[in-house]
C-alpha cells in the first residue's frame, strides 16, 4: 500500500511540474501571438476552425467552452475580418457551418511559425542531450493527449 502511494503521490509531483511548465512556456511564447492582431480567444477559436473545420457554431462554442452567442460574435468579426465563412449546412439549411478562409489559414500558420521560432529559441539554449530528452518527452506528451 505504501508504494502505491508513493507512486500516486510521485506522479502527482510530475503533474504539477508539468502543468506549471506547459503553463509557463505558453505564456512566453503566446507573445508572438500580438503580432497576428486577434485577441486570444478569437485566435483560439480560428484555430479550431482551420483545424478542425467547417464545424457548426455549437460545436465551436462546445469545443472552446462557450455559449453559442459568445461564439457567434466571435465568429461574426473573423467573417468581417475576412478570416473565416459562414454557409448553411447542406444537411440541415437551419445550421450554420463556419469554415477558415485563406487568409485565416495564412494568418495561423504564420503565428504558429513565430511561436515555434519563440519556443525553438528558449530550447537552444539546452545542451544536445536535454534537447533530445524534451523531444521524446513532447512525443509521449502528444501521444497520451490524442
Amino acid at each position: 500500500m505504501a508504494k502505491q502511494t508513493h507512486s500516486s503521490a510521485a506522479l502527482q509531483q510530475t503533474a504539477d511540474l508539468l502543468h506549471s511548465a506547459s503553463i509557463r512556456i505558453l505564456r512566453r511564447i503566446r507573445r508572438a501571438d500580438e503580432a497576428t492582431g486577434l485577441s486570444g480567444p478569437r485566435l483560439s477559436a480560428l484555430s479550431v476552425v482551420v483545424f478542425r473545420g467547417p464545424l457548426s457554431i455549437g460545436e465551436l462554442a462546445a469545443a472552446e467552452q462557450v455559449r453559442p452567442p459568445t461564439i457567434s460574435r466571435m465568429i461574426k468579426d473573423l467573417e468581417y475580418e475576412g478570416f473565416v465563412l459562414r454557409r448553411a449546412s447542406p444537411d440541415d439549411g437551419r445550421v450554420q457551418l463556419v469554415s477558415a478562409t485563406a487568409a485565416g489559414r495564412r494568418l495561423l500558420e504564420r503565428g504558429r511559425r513565430r511561436r515555434v521560432q519563440e519556443l525553438s529559441a528558449l530550447l537552444e539554449v539546452l545542451p544536445q542531450r536535454e534537447r533530445q530528452t524534451v523531444r521524446a518527452a513532447a512525443e509521449i506528451l502528444l501521444r497520451i493527449a490524442t
